[in-house]
């Protein structure tokens, strides 16, 4: 399961990567607004990236109380653990 957990961390950290810009350091406690400068545009568009790659739906509301990469992961990885 930590493998899982991982690989979506790397290929969400791969995906922020290309929005944040190659200077930006991405931690999973990287803050998606503050420090990631990830607006609700590029959210929206990471969002659709990330359904695609891990083949999942990620409801809009679940993203209210998401605030950093890890959080993120987390969400990713229940989602597609439920779907298994």
């Amino acid at each position: 399961m930590l493998n899982d957990y991982n690989d979506v961390l790397q290929k969400l950290c791969h995906h922020l990567e290309q929005l944040a810009g190659p200077e930006v350091e991405i931690t999973p406690q990287s803050d998606l607004i503050n420090e990631l400068a990830i607006d609700s545009v590029k959210l929206l568009n990471l969002i659709m990236e990330i359904e695609d790659e891990f083949d999942i739906s990620v409801p809009i509301n679940a993203l209210a109380d998401v605030q950093t990469v890890h959080e993120l992961a987390n969400l990713i990885y229940r989602i597609k653990s439920q779907k298994q």
